[in-house]
């Protein structure tokens, strides 16, 4: 139940940013006890596991398995019978009160008699010398649940008879106790789709699907006189099978039954002979045939039940650093979260009924830009709802209609296309933001003079709008530059991410159109914001003055090399690793193979590959191969001699051999390399390599080839850019390591997730500050236990990470993309306690993602699809704010043709909906 780890655990929350709210404390006696390795002298519930509560109070979630028996009143008396005579026969002694029922001599006898014939290897049956009471602590605390030495043994008799003699010298009590705790914790295996299952009660549904409390009736009704009724004796055989398949159920339940009806047979005939039971009810349970009904759990479906909890469930895993679920529903923990329940549950019912295409049709998602009649069962849909609150955000709903463990709003990586443009502009009105404070109060003709590189448009741009405005405020200045004007045509071709590339709209009819920036953003034109980041990396390029430009216009700037080494390290990385991906494993002959190629070689060809490859093969060995590969025309003596003293290795410079041989210079130095060292890793090919990675460019390195070195060098500051960018990204949540060093960025290709979409928004809506997101406000572990310990947020202060006035340009530009752009659709959807419209802004994508093959001229010869993602992430009001979101994975998303207009319709759909039932809940 995960006592052991809390102070473990303490040290991973803490760093993740919770501290200790309480925690109890062990009384000098049980750090006594608990020095001896003793547990604490308490009654242990049998129906520990995690629990979810909403933010209301309200469960959410739970793994604890149901109640069985509370006392034992309640154990029909043929289930306590069965129980006592199978493990325990002196249990229920009523003659002697006090009697310890973890300490039986004879059984402390079988077993040490057993210890010794297995000591001396005489082996045979092993006697059990467990009572129950000794039983229950194995199952509970020891380790593997066996008993692994005399010591452990001893240890568990300690540890029972502390707990029975707990309340006084009289155990009757106790003992009767331990019966209903036993019948709650049997261990009885794993159900496919239900999984471990513990406890009598769990036992009959998972295995039989039978009903805890009819069966209950029935086994009662065996206590009447009278001929046993054919319901009661099929309850009595499954619940005497799950007792007697305690002591090895995965052998008894899952491989062997036919043990298990064995046992079951020799046991009732001892029953009715001990006057257990009846010879009638012997009788018939003998014939009765254990019918197994796992499917029943198994078919359950349990979406809706984890369903909503997911979001805290995976949550958890990673702050415990746990294994899986299993592991997790297994702790004795109670969890607050801030997950609106009944919210929750709805979203998700809802979600999880779009599969049914008339379901979708009549939530509006079939039409022009949605789906076809008949589509919507293979679509994933993902909602996150998040409220802005003084101290911390909250997350109140997040679900999606994923059969798999997979949080489609956090935990997967998507394109989620022209969303992407609502970092640019926050990235570009940042930066003009930063050109206001560095330029706003100088005098007109100071700043008409300050010389701004002509790349450096954005600088230019503020240079002139404060020198023709003097005093401009920045909130001003910020409108200004959202309505700069762009060319929106796709007829230019853009070098960015080292080579040559064509953008297109989404829309065709806005490529004649030159448009501002705030047109751009409402209507989703793609090329304006192209040309924006391309005016963005210029600008962090040219940022200080004099840095990146010099290196590019001055040839005698030290750096130059500095940039070309390093394009060149680079470059040459990503060569070896796709050469060493196609070699690795294969033997010299199948190298070799390959690098011949399937047309007829030259004799040329095959010597300067067979003498680079393996450059010490005697002569008489070289001519035999050059036979073997060239076969009729193959060369006489005199010429192979020409060609083995030709190639020669030092002859001939490995950039030179690539030529001639019409291959990467690298992929011949790593055949070679490969043919020596068969099992080298790619790490220490790039060890061996670090000489010839510069080699094979050392013609980048002459001064007069310039305009080779500029493009260069120019790949390396558009690389140094997009870092400086990423940092800014990251700022404002941007969940991965490194962006995409192209101008496609702007357009989605470095990919994002909804759920950090979504938290950029909300740092937008509160100005611009960057507050803590929570789902639990309190994790609860042992509760009622002397190992009780609650954890809460610490306090985190907010973080300003945009600044105010740019917040307030991009939430007017994301309200304007509702009010008449693209999504249109989520006008009006929400109205505030007063009956007014609430303003809602956001913005929408479509990331069509596809593996595109191109040939001569850029024409693309062959296009699979991948996946097709369409987002829509909002804001509504001053408070909520989120993202809704539409995925399609695989080939079959070359079947659908829906954009973001999917998740605004989704969104019109399910808010308000939402909306009310969160309004309730406060």
């Amino acid at each position: 139940h995960g006592y052991t780890r809390i102070p473990a655990w303490s040290e991973r929350l803490a760093a993740a940013g919770y501290e200790i709210e309480a925690q109890a404390r062990f009384s000098p006696t049980l750090r006594v006890l608990a020095a001896l390795g003793l547990p604490a002298p308490r009654r242990e519930s049998a129906r520990a596991g995690l629990e979810i509560e909403d933010r209301a109070g309200s469960p959410l979630f739970s793994a604890r398995p149901p109640p069985g028996y509370v006392e034992f009143a309640d154990v029909p008396r043929v289930v306590a019978d069965a129980l006592v005579f199978v493990e325990n026969r002196e249990l229920l002694d009523r003659v002697h009160p006090r009697r310890n029922p973890a300490l039986e001599w004879d059984r402390i006898a079988q077993a040490g008699g057993q210890l010794v014939r297995d000591t001396v290897g005489l082996g045979g049956p092993a006697a059990g010398g467990s009572t129950l009471a000794t039983q229950i602590e194995k199952f509970r605390h020891s380790r593997g649940g066996v008993t692994s030495s005399p010591l452990e043994k001893l240890r568990q008799i300690g540890a029972a008879s502390l707990r029975v003699y707990g309340r006084g010298p009289d155990t009757r009590p106790a003992r009767r106790e331990l019966v209903v705790d036993y019948l709650n914790s049997l261990p009885l295996a794993a159900v496919p789709g239900h999984g471990e299952v513990l406890g009598l009660r769990e036992g009959l549904e998972a295995w039989y699907g039978a009903d805890f409390d009819r069966t209950n009736e029935l086994l009662r009704s065996l206590a009447r006189s009278g001929p046993p009724s054919e319901a009661a004796v099929v309850a009595y055989v499954e619940a005497l099978s799950l007792i007697l398949a305690t002591q090895r159920p995965t052998v008894y339940l899952v491989d062997r039954p036919d043990l298990l009806a064995a046992r079951m047979a020799s046991y009732l005939d001892l029953f009715a002979r001990a006057g257990l039971i009846s010879p009638e009810l012997r009788d018939a349970a003998s014939r009765a045939r254990l019918v197994r009904r796992t499917g029943a759990a198994a078919a359950r479906d349990r979406g809706l039940e984890r369903k909503p909890a997911s979001p805290v469930r995976s949550r958890l895993v990673e702050l415990l650093g746990l294994g899986g679920y299993p592991e997790l529903d297994a702790l004795d923990l109670r969890v607050e979260s801030t997950l609106d329940g009944p919210a929750q549950r709805r979203a998700t019912e809802v979600l999880r009924g779009l599969r049914d295409p008339a379901r979708a049709a009549a939530a509006g998602l079939t039409g022009f830009r949605l789906l076809r009649p008949g589509e919507g069962e293979g679509v994933v849909y993902s909602f996150a709802l998040y409220e802005r609150g003084e101290d911390a955000n909250r997350l109140l709903v997040q679900t999606d209609n994923f059969d798999r463990a997979l949080d489609v709003s956090e935990g997967a990586k998507l394109d989620l296309g022209s969303t992407a443009k609502l970092r640019t502009l926050v990235s570009y009105l940042d930066a003009m933001a930063a050109l206001h404070d560095e330029l706003a109060g100088r005098d007109p003709a100071e700043l008409r003079a300050l010389p701004i590189h002509p790349s450096d448009r954005l600088s230019r741009f503020a240079r002139d709008a404060l020198a023709r405005r003097p005093g401009l405020e920045l909130g001003a200045f910020l409108e200004l530059a959202i309505d700069r004007r762009y060319s929106a045509s796709p007829y230019e071709t853009f070098f960015t991410g080292g080579g040559q590339h064509r953008f297109a709209n989404f829309d065709r009819a806005h490529d004649r159109r030159i448009v501002t920036l705030r047109e751009a953003f409402r209507d989703s034109i793609n090329l304006p914001f192209v040309r924006l980041m391309r005016d963005l990396v210029d600008h962090l390029i040219s940022r200080p003055p004099g840095t990146g430009r010099s290196v590019l216009e001055n040839l005698s700037d030290p750096r130059r090399e500095a940039y070309l080494a390093r394009f060149a390290d680079r470059e040459a990385r990503v060569f070896l690793r796709r050469f060493y991906a196609r070699h690795r494993g294969a033997n010299r002959d199948a190298m070799l193979a390959r690098l011949v190629g399937a047309r007829t070689p030259s004799a040329k060809r095959v010597a300067l590959l067979l003498r680079t490859v393996d450059p010490e093969q005697p002569r008489e060995a070289f001519d035999a191969e050059m036979r073997t590969r060239l076969g009729r025309r193959v060369p006489d003596d005199a010429q192979l001699a020409v060609l083995h003293e030709a190639y020669e290795p030092g002859r001939v410079g490995l950039a030179d051999r690539g030529y001639l041989a019409g291959l990467h210079p690298l992929e011949l130095w790593l055949v070679a390399y490969l043919a020596r060292e068969p099992d080298a890793s790619f790490e220490q090919v790039l060890e061996a390599s670090a000489a010839e990675r510069i080699e094979v460019y050392r013609w980048l390195f002459r001064s007069r080839r310039k305009s080779a070195q500029d493009t260069r060098i120019r790949t390396e500051l558009e690389r140094e850019a997009f870092t400086r960018l990423h940092a800014q990204w990251r700022d404002t949540g941007y969940p991965f390591e490194f962006l995409v060093p192209s101008y496609a960025t702007a357009i989605g290709s470095s990919a994002d997730r909804p759920a950090a979409l979504a938290e950029l928004v909300g740092i937008l809506l509160d100005g611009g500050v960057r507050r803590s997101t929570h789902r639990i406000t309190r994790l609860a572990f042992a509760e009622g236990t002397p190992y009780e310990t609650r954890f809460a947020p610490a306090a985190q202060p907010p973080r300003a990470v945009i600044r105010r006035e740019v917040a307030g340009a991009v939430r007017g530009a994301m309200g304007d993309v509702v009010l008449s752009g693209t999504a249109r659709r989520a006008a009006g959807a929400l109205s505030g306690p007063d009956g007014k419209p609430l303003r809602i802004g956001g913005k929408t994508g479509t990331g069509d993602h596809r593996f595109e093959v191109t040939g001569p001229g850029g024409r693309v010869i062959q296009s699979r699809a991948v996946s097709r993602t369409a987002t829509f992430v909002f804001y509504a009001g001053d408070r909520l704010y989120g993202v809704v979101t539409a995925h399609v994975s695989g080939p079959a998303a070359g079947h659908y043709a829906f954009t973001s207009s999917l998740p605004v319709q989704l969104f019109r759909t399910l808010l308000p909906e939402l909306a009310g039932l969160l309004s309730a809940a406060r």
